[in-house]
């Protein structure tokens, strides 16, 4: 799993990648209510907003960590929007997308990079 300093993940798997919030995310927007997921068929570019994230606190664009094609979104987040805060980095991910380039999953952080960067917040 990968991390963006904007808070989001990325689980490669072959040619393709889950994309979601993180736990720390997650846990500072507090209660989610609503997700707006993006169109699958949909075109992405790394750092551009793709989805949006509502919370009892505020709404949250949500970043494309890479670029891609989405293939899939978690539809199960509409009717259950509280998956999000129950597993944030598993079953409430956002949406599955179609690598472009790899190498943009590469440049982001890991686990003990993003806990490193979390502690400097």
């Amino acid at each position: 799993m990968r991390f963006t300093k904007d808070h989001e993940w990325v689980l490669v798997e072959g040619d393709t990648a889950l994309v979601g919030i993180s736990a720390y995310a997650a846990d500072a927007l507090g209660d989610v209510v609503f997700v707006e997921l993006p169109e699958v068929g949909k075109t992405v570019n790394q750092g551009d907003s793709f989805a949006v994230v509502e919370s009892v606190k505020a709404a949250s664009d949500v970043y494309a960590p890479i670029s891609g094609e989405v293939i899939a979104a978690n539809d199960e987040l509409s009717g259950s929007p509280e998956i999000i805060n129950a597993a944030p980095e598993g079953t409430g991910w956002l949406a599955k997308i179609k690598l472009l380039d790899a190498a943009q999953v590469e440049a982001l952080m890991d686990r003990d990079a993003y806990e490193a960067f979390l502690s400097t917040l």
